[in-house]
């Protein structure tokens, strides 16, 4: 695991950033690689099988992102919505790569059966410069709610406000990994002016529920799949999963709607955010990605059945 810094090289301890800290933050960000090759390209392969739409187009100085949506082909109003999202922090590769691993290599197995209304990538910014925020140093997987300051999420959720009480399941796809303690972490401390505590991130493979309405045989289902492609994250030795209580192999619980999480968006019955370790050196790229769309399987299959 990195050494994570002593201070963080931006702002004063125990002050919240202003602008000129997150400019000079935003002074610091490189991009690293391309939306338009890695994810937009993929996208327009999907083309001939699926209805792609652009939801929304950020802007960054000269900088554009479209964002881009994907809908079942033959979209039928009597059939369940199920909603997948990925890359609301856009440095979690899988989660972008793994939600258009499901819709290349599995969305078919449902075309009669749900309406998907796949986001691979809602940050697409984070994508190219392997960040947890946004240019604005605003972390969009906390910002899920009226009058949202990041324009990720609140594109997102009117792209998912027509449907969002026909959701009956939304699973939404992301990493721990490593630089979240070296860096994010340090990061939302310095920004928010707090002292950075050292914790650890769980070695494999976890669920984040909602803690307002469990589903715990749901978490489960999702939790067995997935172990038949990579492992799941024990518990430390308190208990505990990055800081929270297990309450079942592979699965803490967070209030979404108060955290202004994305699995909060709409009114589903099945909601779980996923938690790929890209990081162990007992999982591969292609493993994360298959455990993600391994996830989406599972999920969508218990919803059907548990209607």
């Amino acid at each position: 695991m990195n050494t994570t810094p002593e201070a963080y090289p931006i702002g004063t301890p125990g002050t919240p950033w202003g602008d000129a800290e997150r400019s000079e933050w935003l002074s610091r960000q490189a991009r690293q690689r391309s939306y338009e090759s890695e994810v937009l390209s993929k996208i327009e392969q999907l083309r001939p099988r699926f209805d792609v739409e652009e939801y929304g187009l950020l802007e960054y100085g000269a900088d554009k992102y479209p964002l881009m949506a994907i809908r079942s082909r033959d979209w039928n109003d009597d059939l369940p919505v199920v909603l997948v999202t990925g890359g609301v922090h856009g440095y979690e590769t899988s989660g972008v790569h793994g939600a258009l691993q499901f819709v290349d290599q599995h969305a078919a197995e449902y075309a009669d059966r749900v309406n998907l209304l796949v986001a691979p990538c809602v940050s697409p910014w984070g994508y190219e410069h392997i960040q947890r925020w946004n240019a604005q140093a605003i972390d969009p997987n906390r910002s899920f709610y009226e009058n949202s300051p990041a324009q990720e999420s609140a594109a997102l959720m009117r792209l998912v406000a027509p449907v969002r009480d026909r959701v009956l399941m939304h699973i939404d796809l992301h990493e721990t990994t490593d630089t979240d303690e070296s860096e994010f972490r340090p990061a939302l401390a310095a920004r928010d002016g707090k002292p950075f505590t050292p914790g650890g991130i769980p070695d494999g493979f976890y669920l984040v529920d909602d803690s307002e309405n469990p589903q715990p045989e749901f978490q489960q289902a999702v939790i067995a799949a997935v172990e038949q492609v990579t492992h799941i994250a024990p518990a430390d030795a308190d208990g505990n999963l990055i800081g929270s209580p297990a309450v079942a192999r592979g699965v803490i619980q967070y209030p979404l709607k108060k955290l202004g999480l994305c699995a909060s968006v709409t009114n589903a019955p099945y909601k779980t955010t996923t938690e790929v370790y890209p990081d162990s050196p007992r999982a591969t790229p292609e493993q994360c990605n298959a455990a993600q769309a391994a996830a989406v399987c599972a999920a969508i299959d218990y919803a059907l059945a548990h209607r």
